[in-house]
């Protein structure tokens, strides 16, 4: 195989292993306490972050070194919250839904850029973030007489992870991905670690076989997106994210009955073409952003 063809077998398969973590998130989520099962997830996270810092060609030393330490804490701290709230999302709102909305990341850290990151804007892209926000208006549905105010939580975090996002492109101008992955796992996982052990729960025989699950699915689609991001440009690798999205409305709808309604579908599919010409806007103009460490809700 070609290293492209590689690479893009790499990031499928990544997309692919973190749809069905997340599938396992809401199975847990829903028994246990977000906060516990994120936890345990952060663990696993924080020791495979430490095995690839020692690995890296600086070693653990070297990852540790990081120019804006503050800034990599926070982001790090930051992406452990989000994942605990998605996983909340994933049991109280829905797969399907909480991806759909996920889906606007993209538009998002556009937004975030100007005023933090001092980049410029086009007509195109306003108008690509707009109509993607009127994609999330339709997925929301403010007007319906039954309106779910569970719905802010995926929104909630959605601007989590974008900010992230955001942080990590900050941060990225004067530290290394490797001292970016240590960083988010090491912050993460020490964060959640205060808090977690109040929410612990007693799990059951078969739930421990999904938590362990859980964990070896997060480690190997890491390092399979790390893979792809090392073969592919960046442009090609994110807009994968997108399938994600499809084949966990997929998981939500055909293993836990949840109801795509008309709305919602037309909804998803204006926000990914938005996010899509985004992304693909972004890297014409050579502004990439450098790769989020995970796509949201998966550590």
């Amino acid at each position: 195989m070609t290293p492209r063809s590689t690479g893009l077998l790499c990031a499928l398969t990544a997309v692919t292993i973190f749809s069905v973590q997340d599938g396992i998130s809401k199975h847990l989520g829903t028994a246990y306490p977000p906060i516990f099962v994120t936890m345990i997830r952060y663990w696993a996270f924080a020791g495979f972050a430490l095995i690839l810092a020692s690995r890296s060609t600086a070693g653990l030393k070297g990852a540790v070194a990081a120019n804006r330490l503050w800034l990599q804490i926070a982001r790090g701290v930051l992406l452990a919250v989000q994942i605990a709230i998605s996983i909340t999302a994933f049991s109280q709102v829905g797969l399907a839904a909480s991806h759909s909305i996920f889906a606007a990341t993209p538009l998002v850290v556009a937004c975030l850029s100007v005023p933090l990151l001092g980049e410029k804007v086009g007509w195109r892209r306003w108008t690509a973030i707009g109509i993607g926000f009127v994609g999330i208006l339709l997925i929301v549905n403010p007007l319906h007489a039954t309106f779910d105010y569970k719905i802010v939580i995926p929104v909630v975090a959605t601007l989590m992870f974008a900010l992230y996002s955001v942080m990590t492109r900050l941060a990225s101008r004067t530290d290394t991905p490797d001292t970016a992955f240590f960083y988010t796992g090491v912050a993460g996982a020490a964060a959640i670690t205060f808090i977690g052990p109040f929410y612990w729960a007693n799990i059951t025989f078969g739930d421990w076989f999904w938590m362990l699950v859980l964990c070896i699915t997060g480690m190997t689609g890491h390092y399979l997106l790390i893979r792809a991001f090392g073969l592919l440009d960046a442009v090609v690798v994110q807009p994968m994210s997108y399938i994600q999205t499809v084949l966990v409305c997929l998981i939500g709808v055909f293993i836990f009955g949840e109801v795509m309604t008309a709305n919602v579908i037309a909804g998803c599919a204006i926000v990914i073409a938005a996010g899509i010409f985004t992304i693909w806007r972004e890297a014409r103009l050579g502004r990439t952003p450098p790769p989020a460490i995970d796509p949201p809700g998966t550590p």
